[in-house]
């Protein structure tokens, strides 16, 4: 459904509406911003209890098929058959350049059959990359059209199975359709346990509801959710990480087996074990402004000598950190940690210092 503005909406805003949001677009949606709570008691109560984020606007797609691992092992840099069943995997889409197309999460449900979640602005991007590359393969790639929800905190668990949703099977980066008649995994984007979830909208209503019924569950917004994934360190793609960054030097290469950056298939090979080769030019790091005052994307870095050094492409306030915190990318040379530069704010300097990633440990669920 298209809107004001011709922003998607959600297929739940009825109840954002009724939960008080205040709307904003993002990546061509109309997206709850906040909710009375506000960001700085919202982003706390994830951090606390459990935090519930509509995020419809991301896309599943089910890969199935004789070929479905061929076309992913194509696609990505990792071995799909590798992946046991219920084993979920973080990996990219690369252009021939090895720069990230869109950063993924894939699932193996059954031995042929995989769960692709895409970003939200990708989307249609990754479905005409997909199909590009499956013409002569034997794949079936299918859009799913889901109400996809997220909750996460260290209550996320309970407030699960006090419905009825049991999920003690289920450790980080697992996922599986075998409950709730869909898909659910134990991952996020906030550094926290949690879960993502894929209904179809006519069980979703009823579910939400009963979830809210748990006053450890509070509608979560994006405002926070932005502020809980960079306290955490991750990337998001459009900022820290786009079509001409390659995963060498935004530290990912953490998510590439090394088998498969030495001999794989995959589209942007060579173009990564070049890199790999030279050396990254610049490296993303975590930024800690001195003082109170945020320092948003796009603000130039400077070194110590007034030398451009890099840029900032994530930033704002951490309310667990205490601090302004922030990522971005700066000249090899000069990734270490309390390395002082400054960043240039509307003409004021602001003084930063390299910070070790992420500001708040990560309390995921390994088993």
């Amino acid at each position: 459904m298209t809107g004001e503005n011709n922003l998607k909406s959600l297929p739940l805003e009825d109840l954002h509406k009724a939960a008080g949001a205040r709307f904003g677009g993002f990546a061509g949606w109309s997206m709850p911003l906040t909710y009375p709570l506000g960001v700085m008691k919202e982003h706390q109560h994830t951090r606390e209890h459990a935090g519930l984020f509509d995020i419809s606007h991301m896309k599943l797609f089910e890969v199935s098929g004789d070929d479905a691992a061929k076309l992913l092992a194509r696609a990505c840099p990792f071995n799909p058959e590798a992946l046991a069943i219920e084993q979920s995997k973080y990996t990219f889409f690369l252009n021939d350049k090895a720069g990230i197309i869109d950063d993924l999460i894939v699932t193996r449900l059954r031995l042929d059959r995989y769960l692709v979640v895409a970003n939200a602005g990708n989307a249609e991007t990754d479905e005409q990359h997909l199909r590009s590359l499956a013409e002569d393969m034997s794949v079936e790639i299918k859009p799913l059209d889901r109400v996809f929800l997220a909750i996460q905190g260290p209550h996320a668990s309970a407030t699960l199975a006090r419905i009825g949703v049991l999920t003690e099977s289920l450790k980080f980066m697992t996922g599986a359709d075998r409950m709730l008649g869909s898909f659910i995994s134990r991952s996020g984007y906030t550094g926290e346990d949690g879960f993502e979830i894929a209904l179809p909208e006519e069980k979703a209503h009823s579910f939400v509801a009963e979830l809210l019924k748990d006053p450890r569950v509070q509608w979560i917004g994006l405002a926070a959710r932005d502020s809980l994934r960079l306290e955490a360190g991750l990337c998001l793609h459009g900022q820290d990480i786009t079509p001409g960054t390659n995963p060498v030097e935004a530290g990912l290469m953490w998510a590439i087996p090394k088998d498969i950056r030495a001999s794989g298939s995959f589209i942007g090979a060579d173009a990564l074990r070049t890199v790999i080769e030279r050396g990254a030019q610049r490296k993303r790091v975590g930024l800690k402004p001195e003082g109170r005052q945020p320092v948003r994307a796009g603000a130039a870095l400077f070194d110590a000598e007034g030398n451009p050094a890099g840029e900032v492409t994530s930033g704002g306030f951490g309310p667990s950190a205490g601090h302004p915190v922030a990522m971005g990318y700066v000249s090899t040379p000069l990734p270490k940690a309390g390395t002082s530069l400054f960043a240039d704010v509307r003409g004021t300097k602001i003084p930063m210092e390299i910070s070790p990633l992420p500001f708040t440990p990560h309390r995921y669920h390994k088993g």
